[in-house]
């Protein structure tokens, strides 16, 4: 039991050896407010930044406007649905439809996103646009001592206007979800706590946090020494039956405030070191500069866009390219239809789950694991110009969960082009082609991390996903701990964690039916009628994913695997498999983990690097925001997606992992760097087309040299005169 008396104990103990009230850091929601408001007010404002002026603003192209050629079937609410939906559910409430239930703030009512296979029939043989319905949540027992918090999900609709609700009803929702589609919640949110859960009892470990000075926010950089543990019923609202279990200090564990008193003011008890805020954890400049830093820096322009935007549908095209976007609360942006000259590549492509898995030698960084979702991967940020995103870019707003009308945000996608650092091709002293990319990007703040998505399309026909991380890191107090962590401040350990991100990849390659195929580069010894001794050589050696027994897959050794998703049924003239190659290209991993304690059954696709399902209605997403609230028996638990199924042209949908393995250094104070947290992965053709898709541009040159008059002819192939443009007459063979 945890009496009054002993609670009194905590704060004080608390006071005695904090000095002051401490807490997490602020709520990312309170976050994103203020960070929305400090941009609103750098967007309005008209005197002086610093140095800097009003008058140094560039003009910034409009994309053109289009017309999609579908109506988004993936998109947000509308008002007069949320009207409606609104409209509707007062009723139900009236009616007592759900006894001992809360139904939860309207806001978070969102789109059930359409089953594929309704889409692909409106898509493409000019079927009925797929019905509307939202997916509402229900909270049970909340505020009462007796019963466990329930969570579970109801489909309401067809959506319609406020005027007319007849038509809507309700159902519980449950074919997205692995088990019943209802979970055990836990109490409150895991906030620096750690919870295991066993046996129907929940052990949670709470670590004191110093507070942050100024304007920034550095609570993540200033845990404290002291811990204290609490042990109550699965359903823990009852605070009469919660035990206090003790605390722990500098290693050693005290079952009571009394004798940890105690022992505190003994002679000899080894005292830890303050951990205090200061200068070290802000992140304005710092020392005296880089030299010539001061004179302004390259600026890219772009004298106009050459892409097109249907802003209401949320349809974009760029060179061949075409695709929708949508937002959720959970997962953030999501791309369908993705098409290459018309033929869709891609059906959905957009990140599913981010977890942050730590470990350390206290209960707090032991048994922390965030699964990212449940904060809301689609709170994205106000984008700044000139710093997320190019002075030029173009920018949609977004409308999601938040209140009893739409969360509007203003600037959270930004579009545009790119000309990279290097050339997408190049030959000698004949040809060279500029690498212009096109870029879509959201940024997220949860917690103390902000993530930057970007979605990189190329006009040979590849697209880049890339995945960055920046911020506060969630550090650890430094004592005893040295197998965790560099010691990276005085009383500071940089918290060793795993960073895994989960992104769907349904691919339709000339159509649903596809394999995949890999392809490995493997040493041999090889006998040839041309050869009197044995060669030590290589050689292809091709093998399908027949089914998902065999589909949970890890990148090969030296990279000597190649994973083709191919249509076997529509070879190319030449009989090759026509295909799209996935590969990592920057820094992909999986869960270090094995057999997490902390996950249990809630994340079990951060196991491996790639896996490979059967499409199915019925299996949307690799997680739930609910899973960490009872990870024994989650609401998506991913294992069960493999139940043998054929592979063999199949419509097949690929799981793959990116992320880092963060080993915080001195580096990270104080803030994580979007240049080292940095991951990728890439989808190219592979025998899709029979030659580069590159060369379709005309923006490249080519270079004739004339030996007898040592001039050079420069070939522009019709490309629009450029504001600066290089003089390439001179160039000789330099020989």
């Amino acid at each position: 039991m945890l009496p009054t008396s002993t609670v009194g104990r905590l704060v004080t103990a608390f006071l005695l050896f904090t000095g002051s009230a401490t807490a997490r850091r602020a709520h990312q929601h309170i976050r994103k407010f203020q960070t929305a408001e400090i941009a609103s007010r750098m967007r309005d404002y008209t005197g002086p930044y610093d140095t800097l002026s009003a008058e140094a603003v560039c003009t910034v192209p409009r994309a053109p406007s289009i017309d999609a050629p579908k109506k988004n079937v993936w998109g947000f609410l509308t008002r007069d649905e949320r009207k409606g939906l609104r409209k509707y559910l007062g009723e139900l409430n009236k009616n007592h439809a759900f006894p001992n239930t809360t139904l939860v703030d309207l806001g978070t009512a969102e789109l059930m996103i359409p089953n594929k296979t309704d889409v692909l029939r409106y898509l493409d043989n000019n079927g009925p646009e797929p019905e509307r319905y939202a997916s509402v949540a229900l909270y049970e027992n909340f505020g009462t001592k007796k019963g466990s918090p329930q969570y579970s999900t109801i489909l309401v609709g067809p959506l319609s206007t406020p005027d007319d609700v007849s038509q809507m009803s309700w159902s519980p929702l449950t074919y997205p979800f692995t088990n019943s589609g209802k979970t055990r919640m836990l109490l409150g949110n895991m906030d620096y706590r750690a919870y295991r859960q066993y046996d129907n009892q929940i052990t949670e470990w709470s670590q004191y946090w110093g507070s942050s000075t100024g304007a920034f926010d550095s609570y993540d950089l200033l845990p404290l020494g002291l811990f204290y543990g609490l042990r109550m019923d699965i359903d823990g609202q009852d605070p009469e039956s919660w035990t206090f279990i003790g605390y722990l200090y500098n290693g050693d564990f005290y079952k009571t405030a009394e004798e940890f008193r105690k022992a505190y003011f003994s002679p000899g008890f080894e005292k830890l070191p303050a951990n205090i805020d200061g200068p070290w954890t802000h992140t304005d400049p710092k020392g005296p500069g880089f030299p010539m830093d001061r004179l302004a820096p390259p600026m890219p322009v772009a004298q106009e866009a050459r892409y097109s935007v249907d802003y209401k549908e949320q349809y974009i095209e760029w060179m061949g390219f075409s695709f929708y976007l949508t937002f959720q609360y959970e997962t953030g942006m999501t791309m369908y239809d993705i098409r290459f000259k018309g033929e869709r590549i891609i059906y959905e492509l957009g990140i599913q789950e981010a977890l942050a898995h730590y470990a350390g030698a206290d209960p707090v960084q032991s048994g922390t694991s965030y699964l990212d979702s449940a904060y809301g991967l689609g709170y994205a940020n106000e984008l700044m110009p000139g710093y997320d995103c190019p002075t030029y870019a173009s920018y949609l707003n977004i409308s999601i969960a938040g209140g009893y009308t739409a969360k509007r945000d203003v600037k959270a996608a930004c579009l545009f082009e790119f000309d990279a650092d290097y050339s997408i091709q190049r030959h000698g002293y004949v040809s060279n082609t500029k690498n212009i990319y096109f870029v879509v990007r959201t940024i997220t703040t949860v917690g103390n991390y902000d993530y930057s998505f970007s979605y990189e399309f190329y006009m040979d026909g590849s697209i880049q996903v890339v995945v960055r991380a920046a911020g506060y890191i969630q550090s650890a107090f430094y004592a005893k701990n040295e197998d965790y962590g560099y010691h990276i401040h005085d009383a500071l350990s940089g918290s060793m964690h795993d960073h895994v991100l989960n992104f769907k990849l349904d691919m339709d390659i000339l159509g649903q039916a596809n394999t995949m195929e890999l392809v490995t580069v493997t040493p041999t010894t090889e006998e040839y009628v041309w050869s009197d001794q044995p060669r030590n050589t290589m050689k292809l050696v091709r093998k399908d994913v027949t089914s998902e027994d065999e589909s949970r897959l890890f990148w090969s050794q030296n990279g000597q695997t190649q994973y083709r998703v191919v249509n076997k049924d529509k070879p190319n003239k030449y009989g090759e498999y026509r295909g799209y190659r996935v590969l990592p290209s920057q820094g992909t991993i999986h869960l270090a983990v094995n057999n997490s304690s902390n996950l249990a059954r809630a994340g079990n696709w951060a196991y491996h690097d790639l896996q490979i399902t059967k499409q199915k209605d019925t299996e949307p997403r690799s997680s739930n925001a609910m899973n960490g609230e009872n990870v024994y028996d989650p609401l998506v638990d991913f294992d069960t997606f493999f139940d043998s199924e054929s592979l063999e042209q199949e419509d097949l949908v690929l799981w793959l992992n990116l992320g880092m393995h963060h080993l915080p250094h001195t580096g990270d104070l104080p803030n994580t760097v979007f240049t080292t947290a940095h991951s990728a992965i890439s989808i190219v053709p592979s025998n899709y087309f029979l030659r580069d898709q590159s060369r379709d541009t005309v923006n490249m040159v080519r270079l004739d040299y004339n030996y007898r008059s040592e001039k050079t002819t420069v070939k522009y192939f019709g490309q629009a005169q450029q504001i600066c443009m290089a003089n390439l007459s001179a160039v000789g063979y330099g020989y």
